[in-house]
């Protein structure tokens, strides 16, 4: 059978005028900065889309994009931008921070309880292995404590697979055997399913960053922040950090991931002294304002 003639093209070059229009958009309604060095992966994202709808101009599909119906390829576009290289446990260090920290507030929580959010949480390997770290520190403590997970994203497609707790062996990679017997059960062919231990404590939501004063979340005792701000330029950055730090509880944890804010300050945190973690506590007194 012989292929579309459009299909067998090569990837047409963006021009500097084009390549800055596309990039305006993009960086208006998600915050995702595509440098002019990042241009090929903008370029092939299009490209590649632009094959399967026929197209072979970047001005056509910036029409298509942003008419009044467009809607829905936006969201299609959005889908293939998004990056979503996860796996569980990632960064070893933060979540070794992370459990420590969650030891003293288990013990200091009697009757009350934890919230812990995933932001840019992909696919979810994050989100759940958050709730797996508390539900461990819970089994260990024999401790009945109430807490909840939320795992946000931009990406619909994303958070789909993230609800559906389905992953591959080995996308499991090093986690231990214990966990994998104890919160996962057999899927489809080679793959695990989240069990039902962490599915009732775990939720997923559409949130986009550039719209945080509009999530509901707040007086979270751990807000996990990684491999996302990077693709923000540096004032954009300041913005977002800003108001998770306003939805962190007395005495909350955010988590960063390693170099990707240096340089931020916030006059109601405090950087944790860690080399190998980015990571701030709300200073004690200091309320949430949301």
């Amino acid at each position: 059978m012989s292929m579309p003639g459009w299909s067998v093209q090569p990837v047409p070059e963006m021009t500097p005028e084009q390549y800055d229009k596309w990039q305006n958009l993009l960086e208006g309604r998600t915050g995702n900065h595509f440098s002019w060095q990042r241009r090929s992966i903008l370029q092939a994202n299009l490209a590649g889309r632009m094959r399967e709808l026929g197209l072979n101009d970047y001005d056509a599909y910036y029409q298509r994009v942003t008419a009044p119906d467009g809607s829905l390829e936006w969201t299609t576009l959005v889908e293939r931008l998004t990056v979503h290289e996860t796996r569980f446990f990632r960064h070893q260090p933060s979540f070794e921070l992370m459990t420590s920290f969650l030891e003293k507030r288990i013990a200091e929580k009697q009757q009350s309880g934890l919230e812990l959010w995933s932001v840019g949480c992909s696919t979810g390997e994050e989100t759940w292995s958050l709730a797996m770290t508390v539900c461990q520190l819970l089994r260990q403590s024999e401790q009945v404590l109430r807490y909840s997970v939320t795992g946000t994203d931009i990406s619909l497609k994303a958070l789909a697979h993230a609800r559906q707790g389905e992953y591959a062996r080995r996308r499991l990679g090093d986690l231990p055997t214990e966990l994998q017997q104890r919160y996962f059960e057999d899927g489809s062919g080679e793959a695990l399913t989240i069990g039902s231990l962490l599915r009732e404590r775990v939720c997923f939501t559409r949130v986009n960053v550039l719209d945080l004063e509009r999530a509901p979340m707040s007086n979270m005792d751990v807000i996990f922040c990684q491999n996302l701000l990077i693709y923000f330029r540096p004032w954009r950055r300041r913005i977002i950090l800003g108001q998770l730090a306003e939805r962190l509880a007395p005495n909350g944890l955010l988590i960063l991931g390693p170099g990707e804010m240096t340089d931020w300050t916030h006059p109601d945190l405090q950087q944790v002294n860690n080399d190998q973690v980015l990571a701030f506590y709300r200073r004690t007194g200091v309320t949430c304002s949301k």
